[in-house]
């Protein structure tokens, strides 16, 4: 039987509905919003898995673009591999749901949320986050929920709940927050450039806002909800405790505070080899290391929380050593390199021209996009041997984050006409890689001359808390305290404010005012690494690399369009067959040409405006001549474009025959005499005599000079039709 509920989220109507569809999963619902209606199942393993110190969950989020009523670009026109925002969105709704699940429970669970209809106002990411809430709700999987989330945009000088696709295109801000009854578990946001304040007014409007929500599952529950299936929790034998902390603490401490990741590595191995071995009689070995895993973990958050200081030894609030440099590369547009202690990324920057956009096969709005930030992760990084393969849902995400980031400094592309790919390896890893990207990224663009507003800097924020509410926060985590605290905050921005955020959480939840602070500590890491970068490269280069296309934009009338583009692109296909360069010509009469070579670029400008170009009553212009005729001869004086010179024009004598003067294919220079009111074109080659006469102060000869006989006169050089490159003005030379 099936049962709903709904309430209201800024102004429009929120329904969840569960027993309608999908009865075989163990749980499922629908959520709709608008016109936009999401499709959330929850499954759970029969039998326990693997113990495993994380918890055995999968989310999957499916676009169907039934959805919008699409049929899929792809040749096989079904949907494939997920696109990046279905696994950015499938990643923001595993965060904002693993923290609440027991680590005790080692059952597989599996959330699908398939995306059935869409509006392309209401955005479905929050309906899959709070579907995924709903369905383990009501279901017989332990879960701490449950979870609502919300957007939050600021228009008009405004907080808005919920804005629609088109209205977050010119929000200030789009945070989404996840939380719970009680505190926020999840936050991703992207800003241009906002302060701290107003994120933090974002998050605690939107945590308000998700109270309706979770008190409509709730409702729910009560009315349909099943009995919670039981889990055991796995305590370690307090002897294998004892004898670990007792014989081994002092070593294991030593190990765990090694400022060197790989001889961190090498010492805790070291120690856990020791204490096997003596063990291994009294003790199953598994047994030992779980044991080892919990002393290692309860003494690094000890020493953190006891000396008020980083596992090496740092001031909470201190930045590992941080270099640059720039300009490594010398075949690339830009390179940017990035060090912070351990942990370097290396970021180049290739500049195209705009037909090289991505293009966007999903459910959003955008069809193309023209920046992009990619992310790789290779295991030398951690000094591991693992397989190579395609970028993982880590690396999209992280990918992503630094896109986000960089994007509101990214000039408009009237104002810098290219397509803009940037690449982030890591080369080394020891915590937050992804803000080192962010770091390596500005070096690099400002290396390649693209003019960015401001630089962008990152910095991971940490959390490690104790008993009476006792908590540290740290600036600039390693791998060790992030796998061993209790927060991953991501905070990126300029100098002027925040561009992006990233939450991620252990905890059930985390408190507005750890929040506040972190997010005060990150600005003051971010002025301390914008100083460093400026010693490297203060701002972007005057000039674009040697090897950067030039990039060129002309405007042209869009009835034209179909002259340039030709039958089947047969025109501007031969533009660039001839000239190597890029032509890409918008419905507005835009049209951007680029070369690496200003030469090959100017060639072709010239060729898409003599498409483009009118002739003009008084013109002289430098044509072919396409056939001729017993009265005269036509002239192609711009492309398409046929003009007659009647015979008696031929020349400044009297002309018997056409072909006495001029053939099929000679290139002659002619003035425009006449546009009839029938569109044809009269032209005139004795008209270009006279004005060389002019010109040079001399007289033609006629049949009565000198008492002479008429002679034939030679046929003159032409003349050179040039256009000057910064506006429509001609002049005219003769060679």
């Amino acid at each position: 039987m099936s049962q709903s509920g709904e309430c209201t989220i800024g102004g429009r109507l929120l329904t969840i509905e569960t027993g309608k569809l999908a009865k075989q999963a163990h749980s499922a619902v629908t959520v709709r919003y608008g016109d936009t209606v999401v499709l959330v199942t929850a499954c759970i393993s029969d039998e326990p898995g693997e113990e495993a110190d994380f918890v055995h969950l999968t989310v999957d989020y499916e676009e169907r673009h039934y959805a919008v009523g699409k049929i899929p670009g792809s040749f096989i026109r079904r949907e494939s591999r997920p696109s990046e925002l279905a696994t950015l969105t499938g990643r923001l709704t595993d965060r904002s749901m693993r923290p609440l699940f027991s680590k005790s429970l080692h059952n597989d669970i599996q959330v699908v949320a398939t995306v059935l209809s869409t509006d392309q106002e209401n955005t479905p990411d929050i309906l899959a986050v709070i579907g995924t809430s709903a369905a383990l709700t009501l279901s017989d999987i332990p879960f701490d929920g449950p979870v609502a989330a919300v957007h939050i945009g600021y228009l008009n000088d405004s907080l808005v709940l919920n804005p629609t696709l088109s209205q977050i295109n010119d929000s200030l801000i789009d945070v989404i927050i996840a939380s719970t009854k009680d505190a926020i578990v999840m936050v991703e946001a992207e800003a241009k450039e906002a302060s701290e304040e107003l994120i933090l007014e974002a998050i605690k409007l939107g945590h308000e806002a998700n109270q309706e929500i979770i008190k409509l599952q709730e409702g729910l529950q009560q009315a349909s909800g099943q009995p919670k299936i039981e889990v055991e929790t796995a305590e370690v034998n307090p002897e294998l405790l004892a004898a670990v902390s007792s014989d081994f603490r002092d070593k294991l401490t030593q190990s765990i505070s090694q400022t060197d990741r790989s001889e961190r590595e090498k010492a805790i191995a070291s120690v856990k080899q020791e204490v096997t071995e003596k063990l291994k009689d009294a003790f199953p070995k598994t047994d030992v290391i779980a044991a080892l895993e919990d002393q290692l973990r309860k003494i690094a958050r000890k020493n953190i929380l006891d000396k008020k200081l980083h596992l090496d030894g740092r001031q909470v609030k201190e930045i590992r050593p941080i270099s640059s440099e720039v300009g490594l590369l010398p075949r690339t547009h830009g390179s940017g390199l990035f060090t912070r202690g351990q942990t370097q990324v290396l970021t180049t920057t290739t500049l195209g021209s705009l037909g090289q956009e991505q293009l966007l096969d999903g459910l959003g709005l955008e069809d193309t996009k023209r920046f992009m930030h990619h992310y790789n992760f290779p295991p030398f990084s951690t000094g591991e041997v693992k397989r190579l393969g395609t970028p993982g849902r880590r690396e999209i995400g992280h990918g992503a984050l630094a896109e986000r980031a960089i994007a509101p400094v990214i000039p408009k592309e009237e104002d810098f006409s290219y397509t803009i790919r940037l690449v982030s390896e890591v080369l080394s890893s020891n915590g937050s890689t992804s803000m080192a990207s962010v770091c390596s990224s500005s070096l690099s663009l400002m290396d390649a001359g693209v003019p960015i507003k401001a630089p962008v800097v990152g910095i991971a924020m940490g959390l490690v808390t104790g008993e009476d509410n006792n908590y540290v926060i740290l600036t600039d985590i390693e791998g060790t305290e992030d796998a061993y605290g209790d927060m991953d905050f991501k905070v990126a921005g300029t100098s002027q404010g925040i561009t992006a955020i990233q939450l991620d959480i252990k905890l059930p939840g985390i408190s507005y005012q750890i929040l506040a602070e972190a997010l005060k500590q990150a600005r003051e890491a971010h002025s301390e690494i914008l100083d460093k970068l400026r010693q490297t490269i203060s701002s972007s280069r005057p000039e674009l690399s040697h090897y950067a296309p030039r990039m060129h934009r002309i405007t042209i009338d869009p009835s034209k369009i179909g002259t340039v583009i030709g039958p089947g692109g047969k025109t501007i296909r031969s533009i660039i067959e001839e000239t190597k360069a890029t032509v890409d010509v918008e419905n507005d009469g835009t049209v951007t040409i680029g070369s690496s070579s200003e030469e090959a670029a100017q060639k072709a400008i010239e060729l898409v405006e003599s498409l483009t170009r009118e002739v003009e009553v008084g013109g002289i212009y430098t044509g072919k001549v396409t056939r001729l005729t017993s009265f005269g001869a036509f002239v192609e004086v711009l492309p398409g474009k046929e003009g007659l010179v009647h015979i008696s024009e031929l020349a400044d004598y009297h002309v018997s025959k056409v072909e006495d003067v001029v053939k099929v294919g000679d290139e002659i220079t002619v003035k425009v005499t006449e546009i009839d009111r029938l569109g044809r074109v009269n032209l005139s080659r004795r008209a270009v005599f006279g004005d060389l006469s002019r010109v040079r102060g001399a007289r033609v000869m006629d049949s009565t000079s000198a008492g002479r006989p008429p002679q034939k006169q030679p046929r003159p050089r032409p003349i050179i039709h040039q256009r000057s490159s910064r506006d429509s003005r001609h002049r005219y030379y003769n060679k």
